[in-house]
């Protein structure tokens, strides 16, 4: 995590720069999601065979071509703006938790959402019905809940710093938490 005190920072233009590359790429991650809960709502409650199918074709395009560069390039720009300002990676306990809940939501949509789609794809292309409507709606509830956290504790920078924040505080280093 950030080894030191005199961890090489951003400059003023260039870190302006990585966040709005990181704002971007969230509310984008969170815009895939809030479509993806729409076309997996339609998938698991339509009684259109047609319909079923052209969600979650809809679905995997998302997933496949998607979701997995935006996570991505929100955890990258995360991480260049909390190695590159005073936030710092381990100071505070918002940015610990959405360093590990975007780490998580990533591996779940890896292993998960984007496998459990590509069943349901696989099976109503097949003629079947929607397997389980739990393959398309269990990941896009999840990840927008996940989501909404994060950027409520982004705003709001609850919690305080850690331990590790506290002794580099008084040390000297490092912003001052606000009210």
């Amino acid at each position: 995590m950030d080894t030191n005190t005199s961890t090489p920072r951003l400059s003023r233009s260039a870190r302006r720069a990585v966040l709005v590359v990181h704002v971007t790429a969230s509310a984008s991650w969170l815009g895939l999601t809030l479509g993806l809960l729409a076309l997996g709502i339609t998938a698991a409650t339509t009684g259109s065979a047609v319909s079923v199918e052209t969600s979650v074709c809809a679905m995997l395009l998302f997933a496949d071509w998607l979701l997995l560069p935006v996570a991505f390039l929100t955890l990258l720009s995360g991480l260049v703006l909390s190695l590159g300002t005073p936030w710092g990676l381990a100071r505070h306990r918002w940015v610990v938790t959405k360093f590990w809940l975007t780490l998580a939501t990533t591996a779940a949509t890896v292993f998960a959402l984007r496998p459990g789609v590509s069943a349901a794809v696989t099976a109503v292309a097949a003629g079947g019905p929607l397997p389980d409507a739990g393959d398309v709606l269990f990941g896009p509830v999840v990840s927008l809940s996940a989501y909404v956290f994060m950027t409520a504790i982004s705003v709001l920078k609850p919690w305080g710093p850690t331990r590790r924040g506290r002794r580099l505080r008084a040390l000297g280093g490092g912003p001052r938490q606000r009210a």
